[in-house]
């Protein structure tokens, strides 16, 4: 019987982690609040210490570094970038907002990134580039993807905005790529309300990034001394992040091992209290390759079916627990339908998008986990 003077449990919950609040006032306290300060360089510093790279680019949201870097890859009609349909939005409107074309392919069941046996078969003379997923945190099989793109002269653009912290073979996420995307909207493991920042991996185009992300002109250069005057030299936007974004972003970074940690211990008692579910119910837990260290960004179940899985859903909504399922994959939404090609079978998508649903994890969420788990296992079938 459900509770119902017992408090709602959210989906994701944003917390101060450390010291936001003082780096704010440190911020408004030095006069710039505009992007490109202090704390933006602090910012891009941390990043750039765990992650490697020539560069990093902080912006003001995962999708921006999309798009810096599909103007990077230089895309434009005619041209095709290969990526998973089961993903957010962002991923594909950084192709189409460049004029070229998302060929979707199919995912791999047990990670649900994308499969690089799919990749390779869906290259064209038109493909430029490749722009893998790291899903729920678990770095995607990067080596035959890589080798893919080396053989044709494609780039590789990782879609990172999940797998901050995770590594594949010691490897950190947005390492194995040309360049990276990172995302710290609130419902990510380090968080800025929203924020993102791109990873330039390749030096070659490191300079060229930093003129995008100030509209298109040299004025960092100018700022450092390496020309006289500023002035408009290449497409661009605004990208940055103001200083007060950089400001909590930075104290978010302080705490990244903690609060990836505080994640895991999470994600491994839902894994360990679950595992009775794939005996009894048909219902199936992530799988992590052993290969893979994972961040803990997401807990999901795949249930048996889309029935099952609205009926769970139900069933934790009316005991106050919020458990959503996750992308409509890109291939069958309306407007991707009008602006994009699929290569091969969706099957696996399709089938997982439909049994997917994400348990709260966050931090804090701990001091619940009894009342989740106990109220999971029984809208499961389960006891």
């Amino acid at each position: 019987m459900n509770d119902m003077s017992a408090p709602k449990i959210p989906f994701n919950k944003p917390v101060l982690a450390g010291r936001e609040l003082d780096y704010i006032k440190q911020a408004i306290d030095s006069g710039q609040l505009a992007g490109d300060g202090p704390f933006t360089e602090r910012c891009e510093q941390a990043l750039l210490q765990r992650i490697g790279g020539a560069s990093a680019h902080l912006t003001h949201s995962c999708t921006a570094g999309l798009e810096m870097a599909a103007i990077l890859c230089d895309l434009g009609p005619g041209d095709e970038v290969i990526l998973p349909s089961y993903t957010f939005v962002s991923t594909a409107n950084a192709v189409v907002l460049r004029g070229a074309t998302p060929v979707f392919v199919d995912i791999e069941p047990e990670t649900l990134n994308i499969d690089p046996v799919q990749v390779r078969d869906a290259v064209t003379d038109r493909t430029r580039a490749i722009f893998p997923v790291h899903y729920a945190g678990v770095v995607a099989d990067m080596d035959p993807i890589c080798a893919i793109a080396a053989e044709h002269g494609l780039m590789v653009v990782e879609d990172a905005a999940q797998a901050l912290g995770a590594t594949r073979n010691g490897r950190p996420a947005g390492s194995f790529g040309d360049m990276a995307a990172f995302s710290f909207h609130e419902t990510k493991n380090i968080i800025s309300g929203e924020g993102g920042a791109l990873i330039v991996n390749r030096s070659g185009l490191s300079l060229r990034a930093e003129i995008i992300r100030e509209k298109g002109t040299n004025r960092a250069q100018f700022f450092r001394g390496m020309t006289d005057k500023y002035s408009w030299v290449d497409m661009g936007s605004s990208f940055l992040p103001g200083e007060l974004v950089a400001a909590f972003l930075f104290g978010q970074l302080e705490k990244l091992d903690a609060l990836n940690n505080e994640r895991i211990a999470v994600w491994n008692r839902y894994h360990a209290a679950f595992e009775p579910l794939e005996r009894t119910a048909g219902v199936r837990r992530p799988v992590i390759p052993a290969v893979c260290e994972h961040n803990a960004h997401m807990y999901y179940l795949l249930m048996p079916d889309l029935d099952a899985r609205t009926a769970f859903i139900a069933s934790m909504k009316a005991a106050g627990i919020t458990t959503p399922f996750h992308y409509v994959p890109l291939h069958s939404s309306p407007f991707g339908r009008t602006c994009s090609r699929v290569h091969g079978a969706m099957s696996v998508t399709d089938e997982l998008s439909d049994r997917l649903v994400r348990l709260p994890l966050y931090p804090g969420v701990g001091q619940n986990l009894d009342r989740i788990i106990e109220t999971a296992l029984r809208s499961a079938g389960h006891g």
